[in-house]
């Protein structure tokens, strides 16, 4: 193994210095905007209570607009999840009578029941909205029946999700979603486009946000949170719409106006600084584990030289117990929990089985190595993260030694 290894590692160089040089423009991007905004120390504390006058978050929504070149932000650690701040965005724009179509086909699982695809008495089929998708054509998005779609005119809401979910396809890149959005605003300019950005931040120089996207959403215990936040969400967009979605985060006429920080802001200020690296370390361990695996006989996507949307990399298994192999490999080279011994189970908000490795310091932390997929063939092992390149090695070598032996 010592020997492959060390010829990855050679083949990967090249792949690697790419990486770099988005994430030195990225990292500019960031400290300009702390620049900029003159943060100091007074916005590294927080506040309790109602959580007026609080200058650090405020801050911290400055920097996140500028970074992501929007009118507003609302980053609050009153978001638990990805789920939950897409969730707070879908209800806060939409209406009863209102139609959203995905132009990705089924979203994540986990919004099956916020949607209705799955019955909950709380879901927005339930409140009177309406949703529908288009398929994509060969994991691309289908140009055409998105056009004559939109086209008639009654959609509110287009939703594009950026990575790949647990969906066997590539992420999307920015120039893609640049495309889909034009298609839809050239169709209907008064149509809401919202991103789901999980996984994608700073994996390019540009955001959806760019590219025309009304609404980019994302989790702090992901990318943009540097491995240093420990809980969150965020939303960028056009201010009426924030203004809207806030709302919803609080209670109308409340807005964004309250929410105490606690001892939060000097995480996020200091996650969001460090984002850039972060997200480069973990490219590197996704781009290293995509040639050692595929070396080894295993189908991945995307290729280690494939341009990359989203810090995830899929190992295709095609059977269970591989897949299962593999997952607690990497949770016994972890550095928390490394003697706990995962099992697929049922993850509420999910319809099969799931097995997750995350041995992080922040539960659930999707920045830091995890591996984790659902128990449906062909059985993909969904691998992101990785707070050094170092220990991403590590951990995807010993994984990888574990499942080649069996």
């Amino acid at each position: 193994m010592k020997e492959l290894v060390n010829e990855v590692e050679n083949e990967v160089k090249s792949i690697f210095e790419k990486q770099e040089n988005i994430c030195e423009v990225n990292e500019n991007k960031v400290l300009q905007a702390f620049i900029n905004h003159k943060v100091s120390e007074a916005h590294l504390q927080g506040t309790t209570g109602y959580g007026y006058g609080d200058v650090g978050r405020d801050v911290i929504e400055c920097i996140f607009a500028e970074i992501f070149k929007t009118e507003d932000a609302l980053v609050r650690t009153q978001f638990i999840s990805g789920t939950h701040t897409i969730s707070t965005v879908l209800f806060g724009i939409l209406r009863p009578g209102d139609i959203v179509l995905s132009i990705n086909g089924k979203p994540y699982d986990t919004l099956d029941e916020v949607i209705g695809i799955r019955e909950n008495v709380s879901s927005l089929k339930a409140f009177g909205v309406s949703y529908e998708q288009i398929d994509l054509d060969n994991g691309k998005f289908d140009f055409q029946k998105i056009k004559e779609r939109v086209s008639k005119k009654d959609i509110k809401m287009v939703m594009i999700q950026r990575s790949k979910g647990y969906a066997d396809r590539e992420a999307f890149s920015i120039s893609e979603i640049e495309q889909a959005i034009k298609t839809v605003k050239d169709a209907d300019e008064n149509v809401v486009v919202m991103v789901d950005n999980c996984y994608g931040e700073f994996v390019s120089v540009k955001e959806p946000s760019e590219v025309g996207a009304d609404v980019t959403v994302g989790s702090l215990i992901k990318n943009m949170g540097g491995g240093i936040a420990k809980t969150g969400g965020y939303i960028v967009g056009k201010k009426s719409l924030i203004e809207l979605i806030s709302d919803r985060y609080s209670a109308p006429g409340l807005g964004k106006e309250g929410g105490a920080t606690l001892q939060n802001n000097r995480d996020i200020l200091q996650g969001i600084f460090m984002a850039p690296h972060i997200v480069c370390q973990a490219l590197k361990t996704a781009i290293f584990a995509s040639r050692l695996l595929e070396k080894l006989g295993y189908e991945v996507s995307p290729k280690y030289d494939a341009e990359r949307s989203d810090i995830v990399q899929m190992v295709k298994f095609k059977d269970a117990d591989k897949l299962i192999s593999f997952c607690q490999g990497i949770q016994s080279y972890s550095p928390i929990d490394s003697h706990v011994v995962p099992e697929p189970w049922d993850m509420p908000g999910y319809e099969n089985k799931v097995i997750m490795a995350s041995g992080s310091f922040t539960s659930g932390s999707s920045i830091e190595l995890s591996c984790d997929g659902p128990l449906r063939e062909p059985y993909i092992a969904y691998l992101q993260g990785g707070l050094t390149y170092g220990y991403g090695k590590l951990a995807v070598i010993h994984a990888a030694e574990k499942i080649h032996k069996e």
